[in-house]
């Protein structure tokens, strides 16, 4: 962790920051020099992770709720300032279906979590960003490799992350009058409670089952904190970060 004081205060919410990709970006934001509020349904992980670092704030939110998302914001604002960042990084999947056995009840559970929570704390992040002064800030969204290719019997979460993609370009181009950048990181099996099941086998376009590499789940931290501090000119507008060897070229 950074002990820079003489650092501009920088700060960031990351959703989902209890665990997994959020807990390792908001670790790695914190050691940047950036105050980190995380976010989340559930206060022990977020504890567990403000415990790590003295610059990370945990809030109990659901991005589901849109009264929590707002309360998130409202809250940070108060308590430091203005919010810099927005990692939008909530999002859940499901267990691998056959598109006519879907139910309406999980189609509706992974978007609720995934793109629509994700629409509301930009939404949030952008009324902030385009009143405070100095004006402008940044969004990163978590994409997905599904993002552009699909995985086999996973339509909501594919639908979901392509819907992300959308969300981003249109960030980028309605945050461009009022300085607020917008990138999308896709990231492809990091080792996480959600993303490490590719190591043990997952259903591939020629109907088999493989295990696939992981990464450290610490490198997609550190592919945020390069994306969150760039300068404010600048911005990347869509990195994917992966194994070396994981199937995504030529996918399908």
């Amino acid at each position: 962790m950074s002990d820079d004081t003489t650092t501009p205060a920088r700060t960031a919410i990351v959703t989902g920051g209890g665990s997994g990709i959020g807990r390792a970006a908001a670790l790695a934001l914190a050691a940047a020099g950036w105050t980190v509020v995380v976010a989340g349904r559930r206060a022990e992980p977020l504890d567990e992770v403000a415990a790590t670092a003295q610059r990370i704030v945990p809030v109990v939110a659901d991005v589901t709720v849109e009264a929590d998302v707002r309360r998130l914001f409202d809250t940070t604002v108060e308590r430091f300032g203005r919010v810099d960042l927005l990692f939008n990084n909530a999002g859940t999947g499901a267990p691998p279906t056959s598109f006519d056995e879907l139910t309406l009840e999980t189609w509706d559970g992974v978007l609720a979590a995934t793109l629509t929570g994700s629409f509301l704390c930009a939404r949030e992040a952008f009324r902030v960003m385009r009143t405070q002064v100095p004006q402008g800030g940044r969004i990163i969204n978590n994409g997905s490799i599904s993002a552009h290719a699909p995985r086999p019997l996973s339509a909501p979460y594919t639908v979901a992350k392509h819907g992300i993609s959308g969300l981003t370009k249109q960030l980028q181009l309605d945050g461009r009058p009022y300085g607020i950048a917008c990138g999308q990181i896709d990231i492809g099996n990091a080792a996480t409670s959600m993303g490490s099941g590719a190591a043990d086998g997952t259903p591939q376009a020629d109907g088999t089952t493989r295990s696939e590499p992981t990464m450290d789940v610490a490198e997609t931290g550190r592919a945020v904190a390069y994306m969150a501090g760039l300068p404010a000119g600048t911005n990347v507008p869509n990195l994917t970060v992966m194994p070396t060897a994981m199937p995504f070229v030529g996918r399908g």
